[in-house]
């Protein structure tokens, strides 16, 4: 009679799931909105970048142009007070010769030589008063001159800047159009997403895209390497970066530093 062959059913071990942490999905959250914010503020960037050194070069004409037109007015504050002066020393020479005249006539009547040397004295005076009016008019006078042609020649430059001026802010304007309706969707999205963020870790994000030169403040790892200076993570780090239980800068940049794996399941815009 044949045996009857037993079966003996090999169990199989359930499969354990890691169940992430509270602090682990918190951070990963963090993580998520600040590399999403990088990519905007980066698009952002690109389209600012598009415009080059225009903005400034408009900046810098207005200030020019500004500050012209400020030493134009001095001059003409300064020409309307020299022509004051001259008028007045004029005048002052009109009056010393009505006076000349008067004395003059006095010494035809005069009693005793006392009141002929007093007026001779008061001739005296008044001829030197006039002698130092026409000296100052003549000294006014050539600062008056010098006044004017510096006017003549700062409207000039000031034409010419103007000229310069209104070409960039056609370049200007012309690029902005073009980037205007994506440049404004960036930036409310940026808007957005920064009011998700913890302003403390806002603030830290802020300021290292402020000191990087490329604007980078948030960086995936590259070879086992800061995506930002370059320089090696150490293999701790990189275990670290990877679980997500903080947030974890560059030792050498202070980048925010972010698992490529990671960022490739971020959905980005």
């Amino acid at each position: 009679m044949a045996k009857k062959k037993t079966i003996v059913k090999e169990e199989i071990a359930p499969v354990i799931q890691y169940k992430k942490s509270e602090d682990e999905l918190s951070n990963e959250k963090r993580l998520n909105a600040l590399y999403t914010l990088q990519h905007i503020d980066s698009q952002i960037d690109k389209i600012r970048i598009i415009r080059g050194e225009l903005p400034l070069e408009v900046q810098d004409l207005e200030d020019e142009v500004a500050g012209l037109e400020t030493r134009i007015d001095n001059y003409i504050q300064e020409t309307s007070q020299l022509e004051r002066q001259i008028a007045d020393k004029t005048a002052q020479i009109a009056e010393s010769q009505l006076l000349i005249k008067k004395y003059e006539d006095q010494q035809m009547n005069v009693r005793n030589n006392r009141e002929y040397d007093s007026l001779s004295k008061e001739l005296e005076f008044q001829n030197l008063e006039i002698q130092l009016a026409e000296k100052r008019i003549k000294e006014y006078t050539t600062d008056l001159d010098v006044r004017k042609e510096e006017i003549t020649k700062y409207t000039s430059v000031i034409e010419e800047r103007k000229g310069d001026l209104e070409i960039k802010i056609s370049e200007l304007n012309a690029i902005v159009e073009e980037t205007k309706k994506e440049e404004l969707e960036m930036v409310e999205k940026s808007a957005n997403l920064e009011a998700l963020i913890d302003p403390r870790l806002l603030t830290a994000y802020k300021r290292i895209r402020a000191n990087a030169r490329n604007g980078l403040a948030v960086v995936q790892i590259e070879r086992e390497s800061c995506g930002g200076c370059f320089n090696k993570i150490p293999p701790q780090h990189q275990l670290d970066i990877k679980m997500h239980k903080k947030i974890i800068v560059c030792e050498y940049c202070g980048r925010i530093l972010i698992d490529s794996e990671f960022a490739n399941q971020i959905q980005l815009s």
